[in-house]
């Protein structure tokens, strides 16, 4: 079975994304985090296992992270390359 990704689009708090992007480098579900320009601060990857490992990750894990304003996930289908 392949493991579930899912790509997490962040807005944080000013003067928070470098403390934000410690803390999420720091998870094992984490597999990247990007500092980007545009209506988001972080894009990070997120690679579970099954599917119900997912809601765990982002909604006791992520969001529970100081600084951090605002998410959307967006959950991979299939990836074509990499």
């Amino acid at each position: 079975m392949e493991p579930v990704t899912a790509i997490v689009l962040i807005n944080i708090e000013k003067g928070k994304v470098k403390e934000v992007a410690r803390e999420l480098s720091k998870m094992d579900e984490v597999v990247e985090v990007h500092s980007v320009a545009g209506i988001y601060d972080l894009v990070v990857k997120v690679k579970v296992r099954e599917y119900g490992a997912l809601s765990d990750v982002i909604t006791e894990k992520i969001q529970s992270i100081n600084g951090i304003e605002k998410t959307m996930t967006l959950l991979c289908f299939k990836t074509f390359k990499v």
